[in-house]
């Protein structure tokens, strides 16, 4: 969960966010080593004689800083591109499930047990519990068992949406008309709440989303008890 003042991400709650977090980290330190090394050299103009004629019309100097950056471009392509197809790939999956955005809340459906469907409305400040935060909680969760993976499959009804989970590396587009897929592992048990990260009207900011990772024992029986209701 994020808390206030923050300056990095949420801690990782699926492999994938785990990766992106690496990769992030792996890239700032590329950034760092580059930013050092011209602010070494425009130091290093400033305060000696290294713009003479000679350095300046150098082959070595211009091979160098051609075959540099080409280097530099494929360290930080290379592990993107191995996460982008951990990201596409859905193998398997224990569990599908369908969400669409609407103006403006969210519907899921576990097409995998007998069409178990339910809307997801922002709880109202004057309806919290205790604990419970303000513009992220809802009145429906999206309950899922944790260590299995999960493919969701996103649409939107009415207008552009954006599913989004920060902690677990998830942000996909709800496009009305197109069907997008995404899909998570979450590695322990708790709340994750994330937000429509697409601006789709007056509402926007009023549609969460809160996804509870518990055991299968206890998601079985939570499922039983949703489809008696």
């Amino acid at each position: 969960m994020a808390y206030s003042s923050q300056l990095g991400f949420q801690d990782a709650a699926s492999p994938i966010m785990e990766e992106l977090l690496h990769f992030h980290d792996h890239t700032l330190m590329v950034v760092f080593l580059i930013s050092t090394l011209v602010l070494y050299i425009i130091m290093a103009m400033m305060l000696t004689k290294l713009t003479n004629t000679n350095s300046m019309d150098a082959q070595e100097v211009e091979m160098i800083w051609t075959i540099l950056p080409a280097i530099i471009m494929i360290v930080i392509a290379l592990p993107s591109l191995r996460i982008l197809y951990l990201m596409d790939e859905v193998s398997d999956p224990h569990l599908t499930i369908k969400t669409m955005g609407h103006r403006w809340y969210w519907s899921y459906e576990f097409t995998d047990y007998h069409s178990l469907s339910f809307d997801s409305y922002m709880t109202q400040t004057q309806d919290l519990k205790p604990g419970q935060f303000r513009l992220l909680e809802v009145d429906n969760r999206m309950v899922i068992p944790m260590e299995s993976p999960i493919r969701v499959l996103v649409s939107a009804e009415d207008v552009l949406h954006s599913w989004a989970i920060p902690s677990l590396g998830v942000k996909t587009d709800a496009v009305p008309g197109r069907l997008n897929q995404t899909t998570l592992i979450i590695t322990r048990p708790g709340l994750y709440h994330g937000q429509c990260s697409e601006i789709c009207g007056a509402n926007h900011s009023f549609m969460p989303i809160t996804i509870e990772a518990t055991s299968l024992n206890a998601f079985e029986n939570w499922s039983m008890s949703m489809l008696e209701s």
